[in-house]
């Protein structure tokens, strides 16, 4: 681990700040501030309005679009300041991101830190980061055309590819703080795919509920309404589409995902059981399950409360926090 200090700083750094882009994100969805920038530029944009003439020229700019038109026409210079700041601030940290991963990346280039198999990785990191700011600007400009909403779809890419470049960020650096020496067990490995598989599943139909506001009706718990399968799952056509555009089919999906990985998650621990396992390797089954039991709670009480900030932005984050269990999983369970 001491021989690559630097460049475990440098690969967690970069996941604190997709970590905390993820919950600026979060942010900026639920107080539906995410179209308050009508344009994108890479270097002008670093720099907030500096007096009010420049606020009053991008107030107009604002004025242009469909959110506005549609939505929020009402609003004054001092209401739009406040949901500008937040995706200016999800804007800002893309940037310092993007500039934490290229600066040491070429540093390290420079001074032949990184191994050929690190450089590799490194690259690919590069790309999917660069990817990344692509598709949030893809995304914004869904909501800038007719309809004053992102496209649900392009804000489940835009979540999922972040939380796979963290994922992907943990499994570069976990080698690098730990020699993996075990045995590994290919059972366990193997069950624990299927669990990576079903979070990112799970995730995205996260990005859906959020992008189609579907946590808004049958906020009850077991059931939906009187019923544990709510007719209004059923009003679209064709049959498939309830189950990626309609809100309530949406809704169901998210549900009955959650109490599969429950279960999901409670086998792969009692499997555990039947093997001699390291300590690592039982911390790792302790971790994803506690996780994904705090995971549901949060889920539900979100439901129930009609989908309060503080608590939807607790669900949003522990979710992270899950994926990175289950990744901290497949190393321990690898074969070294």
């Amino acid at each position: 681990m001491k021989k690559n200090k630097s460049i475990i700083f440098w690969l967690l750094s970069g996941c604190f700040l997709i970590f905390t882009m993820v919950v600026i994100g979060g942010i900026t969805r639920l107080t539906h501030s995410g179209l308050s920038m009508v344009n994108w530029n890479l270097i002008t944009g670093t720099i907030l309005p500096l007096n009010e003439v420049q606020w009053q020229e991008t107030f107009e700019l604002y004025k242009t679009s469909p959110e506005y038109l549609k939505i929020n026409s009402h609003f004054t210079l001092d209401e739009f300041k406040s949901i500008f700041f937040w995706e200016y601030l999800h804007r800002l940290i893309g940037r310092v991101l993007g500039l934490v991963f290229i600066i040491p990346f070429i540093y390290f280039l420079i001074k032949k830190k990184l191994t050929q198999k690190l450089k590799i990785q490194s690259t690919l990191l590069l790309l999917m980061g660069a990817m990344q700011g692509a598709i949030g600007w893809w995304m914004v400009k869904s909501g800038l055309v007719d309809r004053p909403d992102v496209s649900h779809y392009r804000l489940a890419i835009h979540l999922i590819t972040a939380f796979l470049t963290c994922a992907y960020i943990v499994w570069i650096a976990l080698p690098l703080i730990f020699s993996n020496n075990n045995a590994g067990n290919s059972k366990l490995f193997r069950l624990n795919i299927g669990l990576f598989i079903l979070i990112v599943i799970q995730i995205i139909y996260g990005a859906f509920v959020a992008g189609l506001d579907a946590g808004v009706g049958f906020n009850t718990w077991p059931k939906m309404g009187d019923k544990w399968i709510a007719d209004a799952i059923f009003s679209l056509k064709p049959f498939w589409k309830n189950f990626t555009e309609g809100r309530f089919g949406i809704q169901f999906i998210h549900r009955t995902l959650g109490i599969i990985i429950v279960a999901y998650t409670l086998s792969v621990w009692r499997v555990g059981k039947n093997f001699i396992l390291t300590k690592m390797q039982k911390r790792a089954l302790t971790l994803s399950f506690l996780i994904v039991l705090l995971q549901v709670v949060l889920g539900v009480f979100t439901l129930i409360l009609v989908v309060p900030i503080s608590l939807a932005l607790m669900h949003q984050v522990t979710a992270f926090f899950l994926l990175l269990s289950v990744v901290y999983s497949l190393f321990v369970f690898k074969r070294a």
